[in-house]
C-alpha cells in the first residue's frame, strides 16, 4: 500500500486523510477503504462515500451496490467503507465527504481512493510445443499487499510462491491442466488452462457460492472433462480430513442423490437442508493416471433461516426487515404474512421486498418467507415485540 495522504479541504483544520490512495484486489473478494477526518468545531451530522465520477450520493443508496456496502464509523473520526462480492464494474475512484452541524455545505477529500478490480488468468509461454514452459498468474493490475500465489496441477495443490510466475519442467502431457489463486482467496482461482493444446482435464463449477434456505433443496453442479476414461467420481465436503463420498456419509443419509448420473455425478442434490450443511463441496474423479480435485476450490454452500428484524421508523411506525445470514441466491421475491394471511398486492412493490412498514402499536403478528418456499416461514413477530422491541 502507498503511504497515507492528507488532503486539506480548506483552512482552519478541515482535512481528510486516506489510508491508501490505490487498491488492486480480486473480483469476488471484499475490500475496505478507510480514512480519518478533522474539523475545527461542532458535530458531524452526515458522512458518506460516493463515486468521484457521479453525484455525491451515498453508495448505500446506489442500486448497483445494494446489499454489498457497509459503513463503519469509530469514535476517533475514522470511517471505513466495505464493499463485498466485488465486480470489475466496481473499479472506480471513491471519495469521502462529511457535513457538520455548523455548516451548510459538505467537505470532500481529494483525490480519493482508486479501486481496481481484477480476475486471475494463467498465461503459458512459449505457446508452441516445449517440454518446459513458464506459467504466469496474470492480473490487469498489481495486487496490493504482495500476495502469495498458489498453483494447482490437475486440481491438486502444486506449489506456493511470492512470484506470479512458475516453471514446471516435468510436465510433458497434453492433458495436464493448471490454475492459480492467491493465499487467503483460494476460492477465487483462475480458470484452468492446458499445458499443451486444448483437450485436457478440467472441472468447472456452475456457481462458486450459493445461499439457500434451511429446509429447502439445493442442486450444486459442475461440468468436467477427463482426457482419460474415469474409473470413479463423487462429491465430498472439503472440511473432511479424507475425501468421503457424500452418499456414504451418515450425516446425509436419505438426503443426498446424484441426479442425471450419465458419465458421472456432475450434479449433487441435498434435500431438507440444515445449517450444519454449510460447507464447501468439491467434485473429484479418478482415472488410471491421476485423481482430480482434492485441493481445488469448489462451491461454497451457506444455509440460512429467516428472521424478522424490527427497527423504529417514523413516529408510531416500525420497519420490519426479513433478514438472512447470507444473501440469498437468485434475488428472490419476499412474501409477508399478517396474522397468518398473505399480504399480496400484485400492482405494488410494497409486499414483495424484504422490508415492510407497520404501525408500532399494532396487535397483529407478522412473518416472512420467499417465493417458491412458502412453507419455510420465519418465526412470527407478535404484538409485544412490535410495541417494545427495537434494534
Amino acid at each position: 500500500m502507498s503511504n497515507c495522504v492528507s488532503v486539506v479541504l480548506g483552512q482552519y483544520g478541515w482535512s481528510v486523510t486516506y489510508t491508501t490512495q490505490s487498491i488492486c484486489t480480486l473480483k469476488g473478494s471484499t475490500v475496505e477503504m478507510s480514512c480519518t477526518y478533522t474539523y475545527p468545531s461542532g458535530t458531524v451530522t452526515t458522512t458518506l462515500w460516493f463515486l468521484k465520477k457521479g453525484n455525491p450520493v451515498s453508495l448505500s443508496g446506489e442500486p448497483d451496490y445494494k446489499g454489498r456496502v457497509m459503513y463503519h464509523r469509530d469514535k476517533k473520526n475514522g470511517h471505513t467503507l466495505t464493499i463485498t462480492d466485488l465486480r470489475e464494474s466496481d473499479s472506480a475512484t471513491y471519495m469521502f465527504s462529511f457535513i457538520t452541524d455548523q455548516t451548510r455545505w459538505r467537505y470532500t477529500g481529494s483525490p480519493g481512493v482508486t479501486l481496481s478490480v481484477t480476475d486471475l488468468q494463467v498465461k503459458v509461454t512459449p505457446t508452441w510445443w516445449a517440454t518446459s514452459k513458464t506459467l504466469t498468474c496474470s492480473t490487469t493490475c498489481t495486487l496490493t499487499d504482495h500476495p502469495t500465489y498458489i498453483w494447482y496441477k490437475n486440481g491438486q495443490h502444486l506449489d506456493e510462491s511470492t512470484s506470479p510466475q512458475y516453471k514446471d519442467p516435468v510436465s510433458k502431457n497434453y492433458d495436464d491442466t493448471y490454475s492459480c489463486a492467491v493465499k487467503g482467496h483460494e476460492d477465487l482461482h483462475s480458470p484452468a488452462v492446458c499445458f499443451q493444446g486444448q483437450s485436457c482435464n478440467r472441472v468447472t463449477y456452475t456457481k462458486r457460492r450459493i445461499c439457500v434456505l434451511k429446509g429447502s433443496t439445493v442442486d450444486i453442479s459442475c461440468t468436467y472433462v477427463s482426457y482419460y476414461s474415469t474409473t470413479s467420481s463423487f462429491w465430498f465436503r472439503s472440511d473432511k480430513s479424507t475425501p468421503e463420498d457424500l452418499t456414504t456419509d451418515p450425516g446425509y443419509a436419505g438426503r443426498v442423490e446424484y441426479p442425471g448420473t450419465y458419465r458421472g455425478p456432475s450434479s449433487l442434490r441435498i434435500t431438507d437442508l440444515r445449517e450444519e450443511d454449510s460447507a464447501e463441496y468439491r467434485f473429484t474423479f479418478k482415472t488410471d493416471n491421476f485423481e482430480w480435485g482434492h485441493s481445488f476450490p469448489g462451491t461454497t454452500l451457506s444455509v440460512t433461516g429467516l428472521q424478522v428484524k424490527v427497527t423504529p421508523a417514523a413516529e408510531g411506525q416500525k420497519t420490519l426487515t426479513c433478514i438472512t445470514t447470507c444473501t440469498l441466491t437468485d434475488n428472490p421475491t419476499y412474501i409477508w404474512y399478517k396474522n397468518g394471511q398473505r399480504l399480496d398486492e400484485p400492482t405494488s412493490q410494497q409486499y414483495s421486498s424484504n422490508t415492510l412498514v407497520v404501525l408500532g402499536h399494532s396487535v397483529d403478528s407478522y412473518s416472512c418467507t420467499v417465493e417458491h418456499h412458502e412453507d419455510l416461514h420465519s418465526p412470527a413477530v407478535c404484538k409485544y415485540e412490535l410495541n417494545y422491541y427495537s434494534n
